[in-house]
């Protein structure tokens, strides 16, 4: 039963959301897309979309019709190719500029609820009194938000992060409300009681399952640290050797010249293992393969492993914070690999290549798991968020 405001509003609710841009084809534009088309489409929300940077660009995904954009031209993104002084001074004068700017808009549209994807605006979106609620929105874990990560990190920027994440959880407490991605993310903000977790919807619908004849493994994301290609390449130099008709896959954007230079360190064989660019047709790739392999040392909820499920692939994965032990149950659907462990790694996709029918087994659990990961389901869980407001 919705409380009784909202079922007898005369109007729709009204909901706006504050991100940079859209015209970046990023996880976190796609799911935002995603899900207010569905919400003007289906629920028949009032949304505006307003936007800091990008004036003039294409949007990265169709964007509803219905679904109202508003850009504030404020330009953050002029801060990329500055020095760090002058990156230091343009931030303070453009921040100053958004939370005017934002202020006016907000005020001027009244919305009913206010979310924020915890960019620049959460520093002052909870002091704007335009009578919204305020809600963030955080599309990375904890642990990661700010990117600090072991092959970068010294010293000073572990006291930096320790002071910044004090700082950000003063602000998060003010917010009505601070959705995560994961239930394994809700449980590290112990400081915090305004914290629910609710998934990303998979971007796939009603596509075909694969029927993991092929004997080729597929990863997918970009060529950085974070997604460990690094130790993958170590544990496929095993796989290779003990499977040489199987080959593996890797798709995603980014510089691979270190990646191609561990194959040849590593004497890979490169017919059998190939470092690709992104695709436009991501699906036939994973209805093409027989696994999906996350090599990740952490994650906020891996669209592509979304995908992968969505497809009918059984995964083999490390348990990296945070995603794989909110999809993956081991042995059902999939199979979990302590975190970092290349030989572990090696055995379990050995075992997943050696072992057909639970292969088949586990693909099957896998597109069926796929289903509490599609939109209409998550979209009713936000609906009874936005209502308890």
């Amino acid at each position: 039963m919705w409380p009784k405001s909202n079922i007898m509003s005369n109007r729709p609710l009204k909901i706006v959301y504050c991100t940079p841009s859209l015209y970046i084809a990023g996880g976190v534009e796609r799911v935002l897309t995603k899900k207010v088309n569905y919400f003007a489409e289906h629920f028949g929300y009032d949304i505006t979309i307003i936007l800091t940077d990008g004036k003039g660009k294409p949007n990265a995904y169709p964007l509803s019709p219905k679904v109202k954009v508003v850009n504030l031209e404020v330009g953050f993104e002029e801060l990329w190719n500055c020095s760090f002084l002058k990156k230091v001074f343009l931030y303070l004068t453009k921040q100053r500029i958004y939370k005017k700017r934002l202020s006016e808009t907000l005020m001027q549209l009244r919305p009913d609820i206010t979310d924020s994807l915890l960019r620049r605006e959460i520093n002052f979106i909870t002091d704007i009194k335009d009578g919204s609620k305020k809600i963030g929105e955080l599309h990375v874990n904890r642990a990661n938000y700010r990117n600090f990560e072991a092959n970068e990190t010294n010293w000073l920027k572990e006291q930096f992060a320790r002071w910044w994440m004090k700082g950000l959880l003063k602000k998060l407490r003010k917010l009505d409300r601070f959705v995560v991605l994961t239930n394994e993310d809700k449980a590290a903000w112990k400081e915090l009681d305004n914290v629910v977790a609710i998934h990303n919807p998979v971007s796939f619908d009603d596509v075909p399952q694969s029927p993991l004849t092929e004997k080729r493994v597929i990863a997918v994301g970009r060529y950085a640290y974070q997604k460990g290609f690094d130790l993958l390449l170590q544990a496929w130099k095993q796989v290779e050797e003990r499977c040489p008709e199987w080959q593996l896959d890797v798709f995603g954007d980014g510089d691979r010249t270190p990646y191609e230079q561990q194959i040849d360190q590593l004497g890979i064989d490169r017919k059998r293992c190939r470092l690709n660019t992104p695709t436009q047709n991501i699906q036939q790739e994973y209805i093409n393969s027989s696994i999906f392999v996350v090599s990740s040392r952490f994650e906020g909820l891996s669209m592509a492993m979304l995908e992968a499920v969505a497809c009918g692939l059984p995964l083999v994965s490390f348990t990296c914070p945070c995603g794989p032990l909110d999809v993956i149950t081991d042995g059902e659907n999939g199979l979990l690999v302590e975190n970092g462990n290349v030989n572990q790694l090696t055995e379990k996709l050995i075992y997943m290549i050696e072992h057909p029918e639970d292969r088949l087994r586990m693909g099957e659990a896998a597109r069926r798991r796929a289903d509490a990961f599609r939109i209409e389901n998550l979209a009713k869980e936000w609906q009874q968020l936005f209502d308890s407001l």
